[in-house]
């Protein structure tokens, strides 16, 4: 029984204050793709639409928003609209209908020169593929767009070196792309990105090519990152562990759409369809899931002096207190009681929801 908290109010919850808003994002390839969107064709499956125009509806009328300072991930399979839609928010691909704003402006409404300028100061791109240029330095790769600006050598330079340091390549400086291990240079990567301090950074699948210990490393220093730079990042993957490691929220893609957009405990104790459930079937549910998901109203004559636990702990967290407890565990928030769990309320739900995991 999901126990009901108060959800306080924070930045980034209102339209207004979203860094990135999409409404009704569309991106259709084919010759016949202004017909498909104004006619009937448009609600056909994938399949179905290739078959009958030609056309292919990579990403099909997707919504969402980004809050100020999110780490706000875009999960899918292969095929499923992902990278087409990250590329689409600063019109690397340019979508087919919908609007996009970045910080309030209509990237549609864009001129060449300005989304020149959103993209070399204000939103940043990592990908997959390191993209260094081999015949410069460490220190002029991570300075490249600083140079782009027009920012003087010196100047650009001790921002490189500033950046270089913060991402753990102290010393790598004068190096070349080819010296440096593939996790190495996605660092590198990831500091030529910081470098222009951007507001937004964008981050398509930039670890998939790596080994799985060197990814787990990228994938802390990212986490490390925002801790301390506070950016608001849209990283696409299509590793479901990675998701629940790095996003607040996550917005799982089917077949060029969202299927459901959620924090990691909401995809995982409430999937919004056979599809979901699917994807997180394997995850151990008390790794993800806090006390709210389990605890209840109190009963008539039970104890109220056992451990007091925030809500928002972890129910594999909790199990240590709960078993050397007497009394339930009371489950707060703030100073209010919001539920009980006892060990047969854990236990049950261990040995069911694990069970079905």
């Amino acid at each position: 029984m999901l126990c009901r908290v108060k959800k306080e109010a924070r930045v980034g919850d209102s339209p207004d204050s979203a860094a990135i808003t999409v409404e009704g994002l569309w991106k259709v390839f084919g010759s016949r793709a202004r017909k498909v969107l104004d006619s009937e064709d448009r609600h056909l499956d994938q399949a179905t639409l290739r078959d009958k125009t030609g056309c292919t509806a990579a990403v099909r009328d997707v919504s969402f928003e980004v809050r100020p300072g999110e780490v706000f991930v875009v999960m899918g399979l292969s095929g499923s609209g992902k990278s087409t839609l990250v590329r689409c928010l600063t019109r690397l691909i340019e979508p087919s209908e919908g609007r996009i704003s970045i910080d309030g402006e209509d990237i549609g409404a864009a001129s060449p020169a300005r989304l020149r300028e959103i993209r070399r100061h204000h939103v940043s791109m990592v990908f997959q593929h390191f993209g260094l240029l081999p015949h410069r330095k460490v220190i002029d790769n991570v300075a490249y767009g600083l140079e782009v600006q027009g920012t003087a050598r010196a100047a650009r330079h001790e921002r490189a070196a500033e950046i270089l340091s913060l991402v753990g390549l102290d010393g790598h400086a004068d190096a070349y792309p080819d010296q440096l291990s593939g996790g190495m240079q996605q660092r590198v990567g990831l500091a030529r990105a910081l470098a222009v301090d951007p507001r937004v950074m964008l981050f398509d699948e930039p670890f998939s090519a790596l080994d799985p210990l060197i990814r787990r490393d990228m994938q802390a220093e990212v986490i490390r990152l925002h801790r301390e730079v506070g950016k608001t990042m849209v990283f696409i993957t299509h590793d479901l562990s990675e998701a629940l490691k790095l996003g607040e929220r996550i917005a799982i893609m089917r077949a060029g759409s969202i299927v459901q957009l959620g924090t990691a405990e909401e995809l995982v104790g409430a999937p919004a369809d056979d599809y979901v459930a699917d994807f997180v079937r394997d995850v151990p549910r008390s790794h993800v899931l806090s006390l709210r998901w389990i605890c209840r109203a109190p009963e008539p004559d039970e104890p109220l002096d056992g451990p007091a636990l925030p809500v928002t702990t972890l129910i594999k967290e909790a199990v240590g207190a709960c078993a050397s407890s007497a009394s339930p565990l009371r489950v707060m928030d703030g100073e209010e009681l919001v539920g009980v769990v006892d060990r047969v309320d854990l236990l049950g739900f261990l040995s069911e929801r694990e069970a079905a995991a």
